[in-house]
């Protein structure tokens, strides 16, 4: 099928980027495991079918669901969230360049500028996502790119996204926004203007904990440079973990929206909750980024994180207690999920950095899943109840 631009998300989730009809006939696209292809004359070296090349039927494929899914007029997925942030870093930037970046961003992401931007000839400023009076001053000669995500890793906090792609464009910079936690169902970053979204592809949109994939989406052009970045370092997809993916794709609105539901429910739960001290989520009025999320997203989301109001002792309490959730350091499944991100997500960060943007060591960080709503709300009470 080639969607119309007009198809709505779980239309496209189910035939964006299909062949219609597919090899020999098949409605599912098979795996093309093989590394070796014929050459045409005169083939150019990054068009060949070769798996590290990312060129072969499948991931061709694979890449073409992903565009769809954003908007974009071209995908490329990568063997991890990581190499599909670190490729595009190192694509768009060169020794001596700077980098704005949001002040909340996920682990791994804070973990690698801080530890290896500076080998790289980069360096960076962390700047408040919510500030934009304060870009200005954080911007130098050097300054490239603005690195944002679209709900930030574990707080829940929504970016001034409009404004981070208007300051940009006023100041020539490369936007760059990390859409895992709102997935396209609830937001799509290329169409407000921003070069680049990319994907920890393990999370919702592979669904099922059971792929760990990184996926990139923008102009033809500039995923044309990213993919040759990717051919060279080696982090491409297998044709197996995509065939995967691009089955979970097709379930991605259907799951996501019963993920927004139970978050919210759930949350609507805790927050009048007298043992909760505090829930972060921006589906609730009492978010501080709730008027202007309510205006960018169609949904708010399926993560949520909360503190107990007796530390974490009681924190640790809730964890022991609870029936559904397994305790793991992973979101976007269909199963629900509770961690800390102290000690796991953010486990990287100086306690001093973690405590400055709010990831105290009694946060507890909630992925809910595709349970019912109501389960999910009983099982926190019972444990609850416990604490």
């Amino acid at each position: 099928m080639d969607p119309r631009d007009d198809a709505r998300i779980d239309t496209l989730a189910v035939h964006g980027g299909e062949r219609r009809p597919g090899p020999e006939g098949s409605l599912v696209f098979p795996i093309y495991q093989g590394t070796v292809y014929t050459v045409e004359p005169g083939t150019d070296y990054h068009d060949l079918k070769y798996i590290r090349l990312n060129s072969t039927p499948s991931q061709v494929y694979l890449h073409d669901k992903l565009a769809a899914l954003e908007g974009a007029e071209a995908g490329l997925a990568t063997a991890s969230g990581m190499a599909a942030l670190t490729s595009v870093l190192h694509t768009l930037l060169r020794p001596g360049d700077h980098i704005l970046a949001s002040d909340c961003l996920y682990g791994g992401t804070h973990d690698f500028l801080t530890g290896h931007a500076a080998d790289l000839g980069w360096t960076y400023t962390f700047v408040d996502p919510q500030s934009p009076d304060t870009w200005a001053a954080a911007k130098t000669p050097s300054t490239r790119l603005f690195l944002v995500e679209t709900i930030t890793n574990p707080m829940m906090r929504v970016a001034r996204l409009r404004d981070v792609v208007a300051f940009a464009r006023r100041e020539g910079l490369t936007t760059v926004c990390d859409n895992t936690f709102a997935s396209p169902v609830n937001f799509r970053p290329l169409s407000v203007g921003f070069d680049v979204a990319f994907h920890s592809a393990t999370k919702y949109l592979n669904g099922h904990s059971d792929v760990v994939a990184g996926a990139v989406l923008g102009s033809a052009e500039l995923i044309g440079r990213i993919r040759r970045t990717v051919n060279h370092y080696g982090g491409s997809l297998d044709p197996h973990a995509g065939f995967l993916l691009a089955r979970g794709l097709k379930t991605l609105a259907v799951r996501m929206r019963a993920q927004n539901h139970n978050a919210l429910t759930l949350a609507q739960f805790l927050s009048e909750h007298p043992k909760i001290a505090a829930v972060n989520y921006p589906g609730l009025a009492s978010h501080p980024d709730h008027a202007h999320a309510s205006a960018l997203l169609s949904g708010f989301g399926g993560m949520l994180s909360l503190r107990m109001a007796g530390g974490l002792d009681a924190a640790k309490a809730l964890l022991d207690a609870l029936r559904i959730p397994a305790v793991a350091p992973s979101l976007g499944g269909v199963e629900s999920l509770v961690t800390r991100p102290a000690i796991t997500s953010h486990a990287g960060m100086s306690p001093a950095d973690r405590e400055r943007i709010g990831i105290t060591d009694d946060l507890i960080r909630v992925s809910t899943g595709i349970e019912d709503a109501a389960d999910l709300v009983e099982d926190f009470g019972q444990a609850l109840d416990k604490v």
